[in-house]
């Protein structure tokens, strides 16, 4: 989409801004993927249920006084992942996994804020395009949307016998924030290289090739929701075989069928490596047969970031899996996958048409 208006000087006005809007937006995508790295955080050391209520304003005010403090460990000793996991950790023990969720929480908060004053400061300078603004508005409503996605996500865990939050929630909130994060780093590489883009010519071969690695990469993303939501990488810790078999016994023990990708932990972690291996390979192979055919730095580049990426996130998948998944190794892991995710859009967004 082409980065204009109609006047000769409100385009000067934004190609003059076209720096600072890139880099707003750039920011954006790292704060983003801060957040989700969080998020993975939370979840591996249990703190995304400590904060038991959801207050979009007074909420960005961590407690401050003993009673305080008190009141809410009180909330948290009622859910059974306190009577089923923490019981007796005291006070102090609160605090450590407090901190973590509020500061998911406050993460979230303050990308609302760099998102929308910024917008409002570039729009009432017409330094933005119709498009851009109204794609940025929507973007805002989404993220806010997430936020009452992630509540709606905690709140399966406040259920009885429940230690942990629901796979299927889980998962939601995971793919938005990462559809999130696709939409804002395609917008911010179209405010960043339009302005000097030239058309050349893109083996047709070479950018289905980049469109499949990006379906697959998502797939396998999904996939490894699904196996942090069941905590399946808890088990099966060899590779590359799962108890000395290459498909696992009782994959598909469910019935019907379909659930066994969903609920059960034997094939949730097969399919999980299986569309890693393949989105892997994949990968690699649009690499080579790109830096043969690619037409220009800026698409060599971008297959070497892939390559990069796609070596480092399949090394950090096994890491985790054969350590019995550390917290660092698992956040490190989430991280990875948003930075393939990223890799894999950067190079669908320079071979487009």
């Amino acid at each position: 989409m082409p980065f204009d208006l109609r006047t000769q000087a409100a385009r000067d006005i934004q190609e003059r801004a076209r720096p600072s809007v890139a880099a707003w937006l750039f920011t954006l995508c790292f704060m983003l993927l801060v957040m989700v790295s969080l998020g993975g955080a939370t979840r591996l050391t249990g703190s995304g249920l400590s904060i038991m209520e959801w207050d979009p304003i007074m909420g960005a005010l961590p407690p401050w006084t003993e009673t305080e403090w008190n009141r809410l460990f009180a909330l948290y000793q009622q859910i059974p992942q306190y009577k089923l996991v923490h019981d007796g950790f005291g006070l102090d023990g609160f605090k450590q996994i407090f901190w973590l969720e509020w500061m998911h929480r406050f993460w979230g908060r303050m990308m609302g804020l760099v998102l929308a004053g910024p917008l409002l400061w570039f729009g009432l300078r017409r330094a933005l395009p119709g498009w851009l603004i109204r794609r940025m508005a929507l973007l805002l409503v989404l993220g806010g949307a997430q936020g009452g996605v992630g509540w709606f996500m905690v709140a399966s865990g406040f259920e009885a016998d429940s230690t942990a939050v629901s796979p299927y929630r889980l998962v939601l909130h995971l793919t938005l924030a990462l559809s999130l994060y696709a939409a804002l780093f395609w917008t911010a590489m179209t405010v960043w290289r339009d302005g000097a883009r030239k058309p050349f010519f893109v083996p047709p071969m070479l950018r289905m090739a980049s469109l499949l690695l990006t379906v697959l990469v998502s797939l396998t993303i999904v996939a490894g929701g699904f196996v942090a939501g069941l905590k399946a990488g808890l088990t099966y810790n060899t590779f590359p075989l799962m108890d000395g078999h290459l498909v696992p016994e009782g994959w598909a023990m469910l019935t019907p069928w379909w659930k066994n990708l969903f609920e059960n932990i034997p094939a949730v972690q097969f399919d999980h490596r299986a569309l890693a291996t393949l989105s892997a390979a994949t990968g690699l192979l649009v690499v080579f047969y790109g830096q043969l055919t690619g037409p220009n730095t800026a698409v060599r580049t971008a297959l070497g970031l892939v390559g990069g990426a796609v070596v480092l996130q399949y090394l950090l998948g096994v890491a985790t899996l054969l350590y019995v998944v550390p917290v660092s190794l698992g956040t490190l892991h989430q991280a990875g996958a948003v930075l393939l995710l990223t890799a894999a859009v950067a190079l669908r967004h320079v071979l487009r048409r």
